[in-house]
């Protein structure tokens, strides 16, 4: 595949939901193990944010074959790098890396005040408390465990209904 493509460019949305007056973090579980955020790979040609878009309308919303022009996307938080194929990722591209497999770009994107979700039957939308998710390398991953550091130039204000 990247030889006939090229390097691979996934997005993943980091999506903030406010419980017991604590910011979570909204992650996709599969078989009870592996944790993501949502999102995916990007289509050749396609723009990281109708990519999102596209990704989240497939993954969380109730019309499957929406355009997902109901999700507003943010600013890029970060990136991270796959120099080779192996699984490890740099929040860098490392300066002796001339040809990248795939780079990662995280977004934040905003919620509306209600939305409801359907995810697909193998996976589980869970919402995890930011406190948890830090550092938490081991059960999150890389780039899950580096959000609340991405998210640390935010002020958060929770807003009583």
């Amino acid at each position: 595949s990247y030889a006939a493509r090229g390097m691979r460019t996934c997005v993943q949305a980091v999506l903030l939901v406010e419980l017991f007056k604590h910011p979570h973090l909204l992650l996709l579980q599969v078989r009870n193990s592996i944790y993501s955020l949502p999102g995916g790979r990007l289509r050749p040609g396609e723009s990281d944010t109708d990519g999102l878009k596209r990704k989240l309308a497939r993954k969380l919303s109730v019309e499957e074959d929406g355009d997902g022009l109901e999700w507003e996307v943010g600013e890029c938080l970060g990136m991270w790098w796959r120099p080779d194929f192996e699984t490890l990722l740099y929040p860098f591209l490392p300066p002796n890396v001339k040809q990248p497999k795939e780079c990662t770009k995280v977004f934040l994107v905003k919620l509306p005040a209600s939305r409801k979700f359907i995810v697909p039957k193998n996976m589980r939308l869970l919402a995890v408390p930011l406190c948890q998710v830090h550092e938490n390398h081991k059960t999150y991953g890389q780039i899950i465990s580096g959000v609340p550091q991405l998210l640390s130039k935010f002020s958060f204000n929770m807003i009583e209904s």
